[in-house]
C-alpha cells in the first residue's frame, strides 16, 4: 500500500511544485552527510527491532530541507506521516484528534513546533513519553470527569528554526536531536543540476555553478532561483540555462554574488550609517528598517554570522571588516 501524506494546511502550487523536487530516500538526499549517516543507523535499528522511531526535533534555519527529511524518515520507515504546524494547533482538543487519528509507528511531523501554545505543549508530554493522554471533559465541581486515553505508539519529528526557543521538558522528550548546516557549493550545484533534469530545463556547469554560488548555502533558495531564471531563459533567450542568463536574472532579482539581497544590504548599511557598525541589537535594526524582528533573526541574521559579516557579543550585533569592504565603505580607524 502507498504511503499517506496527510497535511491539515492546503498546499500552493508553487509548494506542489517544490514537493516533486524534493528526493524521497536518504540516498538520494544531497548534503548533511553526517545527519544521514546518524539517521540510517537509527532508522534501520528501528526497524530490525520492530519498534517505532525515537522523537526526532531537526533544527536550523529555514530551507535547509527539515520537511524533506521528515518525509523520508516517513518513506525509509515505510510509514505513513500527518503534516502540520505549531501555529496551527491552537487547543489542546486539535493535538488530541491528530493523534487519535495516527496509526502504528505513524509520525506526526509538526513544523515550527516552537510556536505551540504552553496547554498543546503540556498535553504532547505524556503522548510523547507514555503514549497516553488525560482528557478532562466538563467544568467545575462533579461535572468534571478525566478520560484517559490510550494512543498507537507513533513518532514526532518536530521542525524549528529556534531551538532555544523550546521549552526544556519538551526538548528532553526527543531522543533524536540534530543540526541541519547550510551546504557547501558543489552540493548545491548538484541539487540543480538534478532539479533541472526534473524540470526538463537545460542547464550547463557554469549555470549551475552561479545558481550555487548566490544561493546562501539553501536548497530552497537554489530551487527558487532555478525556476526564476527558467523563465528569463525562455523569454529572453532560447530556455537553455547558462553563466550569462544566470548572472542577469540575479542581478535584475537584486542577488549579489555571494546571496546577498536587498534586505541583508539593509541591515549592513542600517548598521554602518544608523548605529556605528554596532554594537546594536535586532529589536532597533527591525524598528529602522521596518521588517520583523523574528524574520531578521531566523530568516537574515544566520547567514549574515555564517559568512562572518556579522559579530554576535555580549552588547550586542557588530559588523565586521569583510562586511564593510564587500559594501564597499571604508573600515572606521577607530575600529582598527
Amino acid at each position: 500500500m502507498a504511503k499517506r501524506i496527510i497535511t491539515t494546511e492546503k498546499m500552493s502550487e508553487d509548494v506542489r511544485l517544490e514537493s516533486s523536487l524534493r528526493p524521497q530516500y536518504l540516498r538520494d538526499y544531497i548534503g548533511q552527510e553526517k545527519l544521514k549517516s546518524t539517521l540510517t543507523v537509527y532508522i534501520e535499528a528501528a526497524k530490525k527491532r520492530g519498534e517505532t522511531l525515537d522523537h526526532v526535533l531537526l533544527f536550523g534555519p529555514p530551507g535547509l530541507g527539515k520537511t524533506t527529511l521528515a518525509n523520508i524518515i516517513a518513506n525509509e520507515m515505510g510509514v505513513d506521516i500527518k503534516t502540520t504546524s505549531g501555529p496551527a494547533i491552537e487547543k489542546p482538543g486539535d493535538i488530541v484528534a491528530i493523534i487519535k487519528g495516527l496509526r502504528e509507528g505513524d509520525i506526526l511531523f509538526i513544523d515550527e513546533i516552537h510556536r505551540l501554545n504552553r496547554q498543546v505543549e503540556e498535553i504532547l508530554y505524556s503522548a510523547m513519553e507514555d503514549f497516553f493522554i488525560d482528557v478532562v471533559i466538563g467544568t467545575g465541581g462533579t461535572n468534571a470527569k478525566s478520560m484517559h486515553i490510550k494512543l498507537p505508539k507513533f513518532t514526532l519529528i518536530g521542525a524549528t528554526t529556534r531551538a532555544g526557543m523550546l521549552t526544556a521538558p519538551l526538548r528532553d522528550r526527543f531522543g533524536i536531536v540534530s543540526r541541519m548546516d547550510y551546504y557547501n557549493e558543489q552540493e548545491l550545484k548538484t541539487i540543480i543540476m538534478n532539479s533541472a533534469r526534473k524540470l526538463s530545463v537545460p542547464i550547463d556547469a557554469e549555470g549551475a555553478a552561479e545558481l550555487a554560488g548566490r544561493s546562501r548555502g539553501t536548497p530552497r533558495l537554489a530551487n527558487r532561483f532555478l525556476k526564476r531564471v527558467r523563465d528569463f531563459a525562455q523569454v529572453t533567450g532560447d530556455g537553455h540555462i547558462d553563466g550569462e542568463i544566470a548572472r542577469y536574472t540575479l542581478d535584475m532579482l537584486d542577488v549579489d554574488r555571494i546571496g546577498l539581497d536587498h534586505i541583508d544590504r539593509a541591515i549592513l548599511t542600517t548598521m554602518i550609517e544608523k548605529f556605528a557598525g554596532g554594537p546594536v541589537g535586532t529589536a532597533a535594526v527591525a524598528t529602522t528598517i521596518g521588517e520583523d524582528q523574528g524574520t531578521i533573526e531566523d530568516v537574515y541574521e544566520p547567514y549574515l554570522v555564517q559568512i562572518g559579516f556579522i559579530l554576535r557579543t555580549q552588547r550586542g550585533r557588530v559588523v565586521s571588516r569583510e562586511a564593510y569592504e564587500h559594501l564597499g565603505m571604508p573600515y572606521p580607524e577607530e575600529k582598527q
